[in-house]
């Protein structure tokens, strides 16, 4: 029917999905399914991948139980009541899993001449532990780490009150030594310069012999004039885990089910190319 002033109308719209029906470019019929060699490859890589985050979700979880535990162990050693710090015959398995965070006492004398200040940063802000030999009553030698003082009271001279004359007891928590590497900065015992508390290295450059291969956090007693400051062990053990493991689980799913929509669809694209729905 012409329009109105001998015009012929526009062409009718084409029906909906004709052009899918044509089989124009990007159109379903256009498009090849992909060869079965594809298709085994992209199975074995959606495999693989699948398999290896399933694996790392379930270490994830097992790195939970194991943190757990330690949590639980580490809650009941520093509540427990003080035994005496290991001696020289237990010396050969000390070791963190079964020995930090004991809580254990010592009585003796301190070798305050022979003290070292390990650079530390505290809730109390920055500054030095204090590392000060403390000879046992039982023969051996133990480096116990009494607390916190600022940079501006480093010198012993700035805190003569601090120095615990005569027998002294402290009580406090086993730590493990602290060898340089990982995110500490190395040890320059020529120039006085302590970025961790290590043991062997201390005991060497202080000239001490007979030295326990561990060290003990001293705990919050109050030291004469208030330094140093005693008690500040940090006991925190980060546990996301289980947020880690639902990430590679959640990976996992992600993997399986666009697998999933890949299969069906190559599936249509086969029923197409032969003519079935």
């Amino acid at each position: 029917m012409s329009r109105p002033g001998g015009g012929a109308g526009p062409p009718p719209a084409p029906a909906a999905g004709g052009s899918r029906l044509a089989g124009g470019p990007g159109t379903d019929a256009a498009r090849a399914p992909r060869s079965p060699f594809a298709l085994a490859c992209l199975t074995i890589l959606a495999l693989l991948a699948f398999a290896g985050l399933v694996a790392l979700g379930t270490w994830q979880v097992h790195r939970r139980a194991w943190k757990l535990d330690l949590i639980a162990r580490v809650e009941r050693r520093i509540h427990a009541p003080p035994v005496a710090a290991p001696g020289p015959a237990a010396w050969p398995a000390i070791g963190a899993a079964r020995d930090e965070y004991r809580r254990v006492v010592l009585h003796g004398a301190f070798l305050h001449d022979r003290e070292t200040l390990v650079q530390a940063v505290t809730r109390l802000g920055g500054g030095f532990w204090v590392v000060t030999p403390l000879r046992t009553d039982r023969g051996f030698t133990v480096l116990v780490n009494r607390g916190f003082v600022p940079a501006a009271r480093r010198d012993l001279t700035t805190r003569p009150t601090g120095e615990r004359a005569g027998v002294a007891t402290v009580t406090g928590l086993v730590r493990m030594s602290e060898p340089k590497g990982g995110f500490l900065r190395a040890n320059d015992p020529a120039h006085g310069r302590w970025y961790s508390r290590d043991v062997a290295a201390i005991a060497a450059a202080r000239g001490l012999a007979g030295v326990a291969p561990y060290f003990v956090d001293a705990d919050g007693t109050p030291n004469p004039g208030g330094l140093p400051v005693g008690g500040l062990t940090v006991i925190a053990f980060p546990n996301n885990h289980l947020v880690y493991a639902c990430t590679w689980y959640g990976l996992a799913a992600m993997v399986a089910g666009g697998f999933i929509l890949l299969a069906r669809d190559e599936r249509r694209l086969r029923h197409l190319r032969a003519g079935r729905p």
